[in-house]
């Protein structure tokens, strides 16, 4: 039988490298107070919980209605704080967290995609840089890399929570 062998990380890419126990064990204190707010609140709902390169993610699945989403992912938002102040109080470590509900993220995640796809081209189009409304970093994100994707630069300006995406022509 022949196996392939990971190369051996060097320190530098060990200490770089995100402890997967950690990442675990933070999904594990995520889930179990989410949990527990989703029982306070009498919301019915299953929790999944995975890792995604460097941050834990804690999913809540089967919920009806959009109470834990809010308008615009306000009341997501929230929520991820709270989660990662939970985790923050029981680790002592900074969480980096992802929580979706429904799979509001996923969804947003696909639409922003596209936004930043669609902006780039009017942009390369016109030769004149493009303004976006504000955006959380999550969704920030996103946009700026769909625009280097496409070929294109973007910066965010402005102060938070009125932070914005700027799609640079090239």
């Amino acid at each position: 039988m022949n196996t392939k062998e990971r190369p051996a990380m060097t320190e530098a890419e060990q200490d770089k490298a995100p402890d997967l126990n950690a990442l675990e064990q933070e999904g594990e204190i995520a889930a179990d107070y989410v949990e527990g707010l989703l029982d306070i609140a009498d919301i019915d709902g299953d929790i999944d919980m995975d890792v995604e390169g460097d941050r834990a993610l804690v999913s809540v699945v089967g919920v009806r209605g959009n109470e834990l989403v809010g308008p615009g992912g306000e009341v997501l938002e929230a929520l991820q704080e709270l989660t990662r102040l939970a985790v923050h109080r029981q680790t002592g470590e900074r969480s980096r967290l992802m929580l979706d509900v429904a799979g509001y993220r996923e969804r947003r995640r696909a639409e922003l995609t596209k936004l930043g796809t669609e902006v780039a081209e009017q942009v390369r189009d016109k030769g004149e840089p493009k303004s976006l409304k504000p955006m959380t970093p999550f969704e920030r994100k996103i946009v700026h890399d769909a625009v280097a994707a496409a070929g294109l630069q973007s910066e965010s300006e402005g102060e938070e929570p009125q932070r914005y995406v700027v799609v640079l022509p090239a």
